[in-house]
Order: structure tokens, then C-alpha cells, then sequence
């Protein structure tokens, strides 16, 4: 009888876990709405995520070429600029956001425009920026692809990812644990 009572206790045990990841994953969602009411209201321009190097050549090639089509496009972007090399804060922003969006930097500088990027900058690029600038700025600004907006959300789906894969691997583990103990008590019930 002790032994039905506590494969009784795993199984409740078993039953419980989902619920308690879903109920976290509504209070992430809850949280996530409060967020997004609290932004104000966005400004025309399109913001350019330049994540740069002190004293890297091509990352001054890159903003030497940025003030030089300010005065024609200036009123079109916004430059949100992060150093890399003398801050580590910086640094690991710009690690997250690769790997928010799914891609590897291996250097600097690395420019971020709506949903395009570039790792390095050249002459060659210029048109390619420019367009996106323009496509950028034609889009409404609520209907953006904003990372540093999304951050967060991604993050947040990249653990809830993480905790659904932790939750069915211990659902897995409790099964076959309770299986071999219950082939055990079986066995030693048939010997006896």
C-alpha cells in the first residue's frame, strides 16, 4: 500500500508541473502588455542601432559617411550609437542582440536598421543603408521592427523555449523513474 501511495504522490507531482510553467508564462505575457502600453508616442524618424569601436577605421569610415548625409537625410534617422570596446555593458547589449536576432558579429561596426543588418561597413554598402533608411522611414512607425523593442520579448521566448524543453525533460525523467520503480515492485511482488 505505501508503494501505491507515493506513485500516487509522482503522479500528482507530474500533473502539477505544467500548470505552474503555463501560469509563469501568463504573468510574462501580463507584464509584457504593461510594457507595451507604456510606450509613448514614436517619433518619424528611423533609428539606426551603430554598435562601433573607438579607434576601429572602418567603424569612423561609417560615421564619417553618416554626418555626411545628414544634412540631406538628417531628418530621416536617428543615430542610436553604443561603443563597444570601452564598455562591456555595451558590449554584451550587442552580443544579446545578435543572438536575438539569430546572427553571429564578428566585428564592428555592426549596423542595425529595422530588420536588416551589416557587420563592417564599405563605400559598396551605402546604397544598400540608404534604401533601408527610406523603406524605414515610408513605414509607420507603430509597425516597425524595433530590437531594442523586441529585445526583451525575444529573450523572454528564448527562456520560456528553454523552461518547456527543462519541464519535458523532467516529465521524462519522472516517468521512467517511476516506471523502473514500479517494474522493481512488481518483480519483487512475483518473487515472493
Amino acid at each position: 500500500m505505501k508503494k501505491f501511495g507515493l506513485l500516487l504522490i509522482m503522479l500528482l507531482a507530474i500533473m502539477a508541473m505544467p500548470f505552474s510553467v503555463l501560469a509563469e508564462g501568463e504573468e510574462n505575457a501580463e507584464n509584457e502588455a504593461e510594457t507595451t502600453d507604456e510606450v509613448s508616442e514614436e517619433s518619424k524618424e528611423v533609428k539606426i542601432y551603430f554598435f562601433r569601436g573607438e579607434g576601429c577605421p572602418h567603424c569612423a569610415e561609417a560615421e564619417e559617411w553618416f554626418q555626411s548625409i545628414e544634412e540631406e537625410y538628417g531628418s530621416k534617422f536617428e543615430i542610436v550609437d553604443y561603443e563597444v570596446y570601452n564598455s562591456q555593458e555595451n558590449s554584451d547589449l550587442m552580443d544579446r542582440v545578435a543572438e536575438a536576432r539569430d546572427e553571429e558579429v564578428t566585428g564592428v561596426p555592426y549596423i542595425i536598421i529595422g530588420n536588416q543588418s551589416w557587420n563592417g561597413f564599405s563605400a559598396e554598402l551605402e546604397d544598400e543603408i540608404l534604401s533601408q533608411i527610406e523603406s524605414e522611414y515610408e513605414t509607420e512607425p507603430s509597425s516597425r521592427y524595433d530590437i531594442m523593442q523586441l529585445l526583451p520579448q525575444l529573450e523572454a521566448e528564448s527562456k520560456e523555449k528553454s523552461k518547456s524543453t527543462d519541464v519535458v525533460a523532467t516529465i521524462i525523467i519522472i516517468l521512467v523513474v517511476g516506471g523502473v520503480t514500479f517494474g522493481i515492485v512488481k518483480a519483487r511482488k512475483s518473487t515472493y
